[in-house]
């Protein structure tokens, strides 16, 4: 049984994603990875700003459960309740992988229909209260049937979350899920709530001022403006974490953060996705800058179900029309990759090159529009920088081959309607996430059942299904690719850039996926808070 997607979180995530940038290696000052003169330090305060569009809002507070927001609110979630899995990667953001963090072990039996999740021994709350196999269970049921954003797509079997002795949860579905442990970082469930502590103050309550294992406690939360955070002075991390107090704050975008680091009011931020702001902050040296390996490239969707894209030559023609290659060099001088999958060169089961692509072919373009006897397409995307010249340079190229294009900026809402009442042309939007079947990846974009979709073909649905049911790595890459080639094949979508969020930091401020490399499991990079430390000050 298919769940239904959590759509406005998970819109969101993309219109970040749209407007990111990636690619390349983390630099500080453009000299290369941003190295400390010594060892981490313990201590001192750190403020993070967070981009109020996004990460930087919370209306709904931060219970896991009730939290409308929770794909963008991954840096609060993870400083709070830590987080049983989490996606670490070597500091160039190579060899990525999903490692246990408050589980102490996952294993797939049943052909991948049960995932058994042992929890680290001794684990407790910051109220002192168990963190045990049942305050795990109990935060399950809550996300599953809540109505939370980031809620999981599982296909659970009725009664498919139970407990087997007081360190391990049993998750019983009804079709094969192997790639469960990989989708669990992105969705609620990663984050365990105390409950004594939910059930002594209520829900509206702990949604202020939650509890969890993680390595900070909440000081004061005001919803979305600041969120102030003090060490977790029992973390299961001995050493960790290394700041005594953490502090988001909400702020409107880009350039005001830039200018708010550089007068020295913050000391971090996360998502950067101006390419300006990003080449200024490179060429002048005065803060770090990790730009993080691309998961997520752009893609034409085409409306294969509504004219003109329900015949297969008009979405060849804007196959045969569309350059990206060119895009990338013209506008982004080459820095960014273009993918012809649903992947980018920094998530799992990328494909260089896909059998079957048709690429920039404006002479075969002008002649299926001369056979359909002309093209009018509308194409849209969200209110974003890069996104908006990428939109200006497809509409270019479409109209050099015959094809008349009328463009459209929306709001995120209008979007969703746009999407909702189904008589859209294209959209220029982004696909994938790090494991394709996770978060904002290929079944958000191409499953059947997904309003954003544009195709219905249930032969890929199927495959999608043996794909994220599949164990072995490299079943998964060969049902991917084929995929990839069915996509390719049927015209259904051409891809793009691929991009990603970059996060910025004054000098003497250190931690993984700060100032490290790590791939955007979504859309941010997940910061490994813990280990985030800032050289004494003077």
């Amino acid at each position: 049984m298919r769940r239904r997607m959590h759509l406005p979180a998970l819109l969101l995530a993309t219109a970040m994603v749209m407007a990111g940038c990636g690619g390349g290696a983390a630099t500080t000052a453009g000299d290369g990875p941003a190295e400390p003169s010594g060892p981490p330090q313990q201590g001192g305060e750190l403020t993070v700003l967070e981009d109020a569009a996004f990460a930087g809002g919370w209306p709904t507070g931060l219970d896991p459960a009730t939290n409308t927001t929770g794909g963008a609110n991954v840096p609060q979630m993870s400083a709070i309740y830590g987080g049983l899995f989490r996606l670490v990667a070597d500091d160039d953001g190579t060899n990525a992988r999903v490692e246990p963090h408050q589980a102490e072990s996952s294993s797939i039996e049943n052909d991948g229909r049960t995932i058994r999740i042992t929890l680290r021994e001794g684990l407790r709350f910051t109220d002192g209260t168990a963190f045990d196999a049942e305050a795990v269970a109990t935060n399950f049921r809550r996300a599953v049937d809540s109505p939370c954003t980031c809620s999981p797509n599982w296909p659970l079997a009725d009664g498919g979350i139970t407990t087997d002795g007081p360190l391990t949860v049993v998750l019983e579905f009804t079709r094969p899920y192997a790639a469960v442990i990989n989708a669990i970082p992105v969705t609620n469930v990663n984050w365990i709530a105390s409950p004594t502590a939910l059930a002594e103050k209520g829900e509206d309550a702990f949604a202020i001022e939650p509890v969890g294992a993680g390595p900070f406690t909440v000081v004061s939360n005001q919803l979305s403006s600041e969120l102030v955070l003090e060490r977790n002075p029992d973390y299961f991390k001995d050493g960790l974490p290394y700041l005594d107090r953490l502090t988001f704050q909400s702020i409107g975008g880009d350039q005001p953060a830039y200018q708010a680091l550089l007068a020295g009011q913050a000391q971090a931020y996360e998502g950067l996705t101006t390419t300006p702001l990003l080449e200024q902050a490179q060429s002048q040296g005065q803060l770090s800058v990790a730009v993080q390996p691309a998961t997520s490239p752009y893609v034409v969707q085409l409306n294969t179900e509504a004219a003109p894209f329900d015949d297969p030559r008009a979405r060849e023609a804007i196959y045969a029309a569309t350059d990206f290659d060119a895009i990338a060099q013209g506008l982004f001088g080459g820095q960014y990759p273009v993918s012809q999958s649903f992947t980018g060169p920094g998530g799992l089961f990328h494909t260089e090159e896909i059998p079957g692509y048709t690429g920039h072919d404006p002479e075969r373009a002008r002649q299926l529009v001369t056979e359909l006897g002309g093209l009018e397409v509308d194409l849209g995307t969200l209110g974003a920088y890069v996104a908006e010249q990428v939109m200006t340079a497809l509409q270019t190229q479409w109209q050099e081959a015959g094809i008349t294009v009328r463009t459209e900026t929306y709001e995120l809402s209008t979007l969703i309607q746009e999407f909702n009442g189904g008589s859209w042309h294209a959209m220029l939007q982004t696909a994938g996430s790090w494991d394709p079947a996770a978060g904002v990846g290929v079944n958000f974009r191409f499953d059947s059942n997904s309003p954003f979709s544009g195709v219905t073909d249930p032969e890929l649905d199927a495959l999608f299904d043996e794909a994220a049911a599949t164990v072995d790595p490299a079943e998964r890459q060969e049902l991917y690719d084929r995929a990839g080639e069915m996509i390719a094949e049927n015209h259904y979508a051409p891809f793009g850039l691929a991009f990603a969020p970059a996060n910025l930091a004054v000098p003497g401020v250190y931690g993984p996926g700060l100032t490290t490399q790590i791939p955007p499991i979504v859309v941010n990079t997940g910061v490994h808070w813990d280990e985030v430390w800032r050289e004494p000050q003077q």
